[in-house]
């Protein structure tokens, strides 16, 4: 009778299939030990994507693809936005954070007061903000004075700014930071800026970009948020300023080339001063795009009864169409 096959048990003819080998290995000679049969894998080729510099064509070189979503129109819409804007005499051209400084101060001084004039700004009218710090200003604007200055004035002071109440609570506190971790300064990144009492995403990215000369993200505030949501410049639309900033981030390039209208990163970066640089040879969207919409919702595309008739874009603005 046939003995049955016992379950891992081979007959010896088949080990070459195996890849079997004899050895000495263990307690005596003439075992047989099993190795696996090794696969060589298939190499696979890895596409990598860059930018290439100017003049480069390299054969085999694939440029950065644009974004996959892009609101139609931007464009046209953006140089129609920049010729209505070309007077730069809205308020925010006049009063914004870039003038509500003392030029003659300290570069930590100004900076300082570039943060208050910021923290002043939420909810109120630019008019009102310079007014403030101009009260402010003629007392001398420091850390040290706002320390030494009561609650009690500091609020005659910067009234009629909105909610001027828990401002006075939030620059004192603002300051206190500043002068015991910073010394005297402001901090030099966003996370640091918004982790400070009374201190919005806004207010530091415009911080960072009017104070520190850097660009760190868009700053939407309730007229970038409007226009972006009227302009259809969000793939859906956004309920709230900072929902806006990080879909505007998505798609809009930060900066373009004014001569051939390809995006690159600018060379050398920003000049490190305080006041914007329109003449730059790198237009910054990022930085632009802020005091732009700003200046046109308070002059052009206003949050009740927008001036569509006086746009350039009325034919192209979705909203307006539907008025």
């Amino acid at each position: 009778m046939r003995a049955p096959r016992r379950e891992g048990w081979y007959p010896a003819a088949s080990s070459k299939l195996l890849g079997c080998t004899s050895g000495d290995s263990g307690a005596g000679q003439g075992r047989k030990s099993y190795s696996p049969v090794k696969r060589r894998r298939k190499a696979r080729r890895l596409s990598v994507a860059y930018e290439a510099s100017e003049g480069e064509e390299g054969a085999g070189a694939e440029r950065l693809q644009t974004p996959s979503w892009q609101p139609q129109d931007w464009r046209r819409q953006l140089d129609n936005i920049r010729t209505m804007r070309s007077g730069k005499d809205a308020p925010v051209d006049q009063l914004g954070a870039e003038h509500c400084f003392d030029p003659s101060a300290s570069p930590k001084v100004q900076r300082y007061q570039v943060l208050l004039s910021l923290m002043l700004s939420s909810q109120t009218k630019d008019q009102v903000t310079a007014g403030a710090m101009q009260r402010l200003r003629a007392r001398g604007l420091t850390v040290d004075s706002i320390l030494q200055t009561d609650d009690s004035t500091l609020g005659t002071l910067i009234y009629p700014v909105g909610f001027w109440r828990s401002k006075v609570k939030y620059i004192k506190q603002t300051t206190a930071i500043l002068q015991q971790r910073y010394g005297g300064d402001i901090p030099a990144s966003v996370a640091e800026l918004v982790a400070l009492p009374g201190v919005g995403p806004k207010m530091a990215h415009l911080a960072m970009a009017v104070a520190w000369g850097t660009v760190s993200g868009i700053a939407v505030d309730t007229h970038v948020h409007r226009i972006a949501n009227r302009l259809r410049w969000t793939k859906e639309a956004t309920r709230s300023p900072e929902e806006t900033r990080r879909a505007l981030e998505e798609w809009l390039p930060r900066c373009a080339h004014p001569q051939d209208g390809v995006e690159r990163a600018p060379s050398g970066g920003l000049p490190p001063s305080l006041h914007t640089d329109d003449s730059h040879p790198h237009r910054e969207l990022w930085r632009e795009i802020n005091g732009l919409l700003v200046g046109f919702g308070q002059q052009t595309c206003l949050p009740v009864r927008p001036r569509c008739q006086a746009c350039l874009n009325r034919a192209l603005c979705p909203a307006a169409r539907g008025l």
